[in-house]
Order: structure tokens, then C-alpha cells, then sequence
């Protein structure tokens, strides 16, 4: 926090030492600045987008990253209570912190951007009513193919396995999904829990592991990019990206269907900085900061007033705008029990070693 201290020759000695610390307030009439501590996924809030928060709240955001829901998890149990006055994560993760009392439930009156938001994208199954939680960004996992280097017809994830990509294919670092879509190529669902099926899981993956060449969910995008890796298994948004940079990068929707995901808003139990938490929300649910987010990184927009704005070069993009059908075929990761979940562990922990 910043200490403005104010001198006046003839002030009493209480008077400046209370002078010292009277402009400790915070927010859009404060006239000194306020830390507002952030837990987020990285490289997925534009810097712009920050820098002006600071400057219209007079805050500083503190910024701290996690690369799965679970390293979410984990950085938000381990602190003490008040130390995240913000944290975004996944879909199923805002049902377990809502379970496990780590988020608080949401004042509506609030978050006024509410009516910018699509009503097909509120009152999700994991938090029903938004008790807990405010959509950001979705999507789909989805394969991204580099065709100057690949020219085979790839439409399935099980196509993924043959022994002819060995070494080429950059994944998600991210057991559930992962193990989840392997599930699929079996003809099982995203969430299974039955330890035999999971045996057969462990056993596919085994398979794709010589052809994986980087596990990667900070920036996928780049070993696509840089062709270090011809294909991608990774977020549609990633693939948008590398599309952007590199023409003959294409994204193909998997035949098995695929993994859907949503990150969300929602605010730590014991934050101490709740007003200026909600001014985030309320921005970040802004039309004009959710064109800027989507422009940056283009996934799944819930912002029906900011694809308004977007217009046809995010409707009409794919990859950006994910087709309907696919959504319909695809699944969300949902909280299992803590066996399977110490099975899940365990098969990562072998495929990775």
C-alpha cells in the first residue's frame, strides 16, 4: 500500500502521524492505491486489460498463476485465508471450492454486467443460479495440424495413435482431460471411475506416449508455431492463435466428441478486499473489456453484448467461435471420488515418468 504522508508545519504530532495512513481508501474515489491479489490461469487476461482496472480503481493487481485446476486447488488451500482476493478456475473445480467452503457466495446486486451475459452460458450444473461463480471464457479441446508437415486425414482422436507421429504431438498437461479423451477413443465417457475401464485407459495412453513430444498448458501454441510439434491436442483458442500465425495450421473437431470447459469468477472465503473484488467481476463482464479479452484470446465468448462488438471475424471463425454441434457432443469434466481420483494420479504419474 502506498503511504502519502502530509506535512504541515503546524500540525500536532498525532495529527501528522494519523496523516501519514488517512488515505488508505480504495476504489474509483480513492486517492491511493490498494492491492487486489488475483489466482488465474496464465497468459489469459490481457495486460491491457489490467493496466486499465489499475488506472480507473487507483488498485494494484497482483497477479499469481496456476496451470491446472488442481495447482489452482492446492495455491488457494495452502495460503491463509485472505491472501486471494480473486481466483478463476474451471467448471468442476468452482463446484468442489463452493463444497469445500474456499469461495464465498456472490452479492448479484453487485455485478450489474450480469445482463451483458449470454443466458446459455448462466446457471451451469456445477453452480447452479451463480451462487458462486461468474463465466469468463469457455471452449473445446481440439486438434490443431500443421498440413505443410502432416498430410494425412486426421478426424479422430484415435487417429492420434499411430506409431507415424511418434514424437510430433504437444498435449495438455492436464491428467483429467487427457486421460478423459483417451477414454473416449475407447468409446467410454470423460469421467469414468470404474478401475477396470481405467486399467484399459492406462493401457491406451501407454500407446500415445512415444508420440508425445511436450506436455504444455501455458502456451501450447508455440511448439505448434514453431513446428516443433505438428500436432496439437489443446484448447480451440491455442489453435485460433497458432492459425493466426502460421496459415497452414487447421483445427479439427475430434469424431468421439470432446472436452468442454469454462473458467469463472468467483471470490476467496475470507477476502478482505471484497468491494474492489466485485468491481472486478463487474469489469471483467464489461462488453468492451470482454471484445479486448476476445480479440487477445480467442475462446468461447459468454458475452452476448461483446460478440455484438466482435462481429464477423470472431462469429465466422471456427476456431474461435466454436459450431454448435460440437458443444453438443462434448462433455465436462465433473468431480470424481478420491479413489479414482488417486487412480488418475497414478496413470499420469507413470505415463509422465
Amino acid at each position: 500500500m502506498i503511504k502519502k504522508k502530509i506535512a504541515k508545519i503546524t500540525a500536532l504530532l498525532m495529527a501528522a502521524a494519523m496523516g501519514a495512513t488517512m488515505f488508505a481508501g480504495c476504489g474509483k474515489s480513492g486517492s491511493s492505491s490498494e492491492s487486489l491479489n488475483i489466482l488465474v490461469w496464465s497468459e489469459y487476461i490481457p495486460d491491457s486489460v489490467l493496466s486499465q482496472f489499475e488506472k480507473d480503481h487507483n488498485c494494484k493487481i497482483n497477479v499469481t498463476t496456476h496451470d491446472s485446476n488442481e495447482n489452482c486447488l492446492a495455491k488457494l488451500k495452502s495460503e491463509k485465508e485472505g491472501t486471494y482476493d480473486v481466483v478463476m478456475c474451471g467448471d468442476y473445480m468452482i463446484e468442489q471450492m463452493a463444497k469445500g467452503g474456499l469461495i464465498q457466495e456472490l452479492d448479484h446486486s453487485k455485478l450489474p454486467n450480469m445482463s451483458n451475459m449470454d443466458d446459455a452460458y448462466m446457471s451451469p450444473s456445477y453452480d447452479p443460479g451463480n451462487k458462486y461463480s461468474m463465466p469468463y471464457q469457455g471452449g473445446i479441446m481440439a486438434i490443431g495440424i500443421n498440413t505443410d508437415l502432416i498430410k494425412d486425414d486426421i478426424t479422430s482422436y484415435e487417429d492420434l495413435y499411430d506409431s507415424k507421429y511418434e514424437g510430433k504431438l504437444v498435449v495438455a498437461d492436464d491428467m483429467r482431460i487427457m486421460l478423459g479423451l483417451a477414454a473416449k477413443t475407447l468409446g467410454y465417457g470423460l469421467n469414468e471411475t470404474d478401475p477396470d475401464i481405467l486399467s484399459k485407459v492406462e493401457e491406451k495412453m501407454l500407446t500415445l506416449k512415444p508420440n508425445i513430444s511436450v506436455y504444455d498448458s501455458d502456451s501450447p501454441k508455440s511448439e505448434l508455431i514453431s513446428g516443433d510439434c505438428a500436432i496439437g491436442v489443446t484448447w480451440n483458442a491455442e489453435i485460433a492463435l497458432a492459425m493466426a500465425e502460421v496459415p497452414s495450421i487447421k483445427i479439427v473437431y475430434p469424431s468421439e466428441g470432446s472436452c468442454l470447459f469454462f473458467d469463472n469468477w468467483a471470490i476467496p472465503t475470507g477476502s478482505t478486499k471484497t468491494d474492489l473484488a466485485y468491481e472486478f467481476i463487474n469489469y471483467m463482464m464489461d462488453a468492451e473489456t470482454a471484445k479486448t479479452v476476445s480479440e487477445e484470446f480467442p475462446y468461447l465468448c459468454p458475452n452476448k453484448a461483446a460478440i455484438e462488438l466482435l462481429g464477423s471475424e470472431y462469429t465466422d471463425n471456427p476456431a474461435k467461435n466454436v459450431p454448435t454441434e460440437e458443444i453438443a457432443k462434448g462433455e465436462y469434466v465433473q468431480n470424481i471420488d478420491n479413489d479414482s481420483l488417486a487412480i488418475y494420479n497414478d496413470i499420469w504419474t507413470n505415463l509422465k515418468k
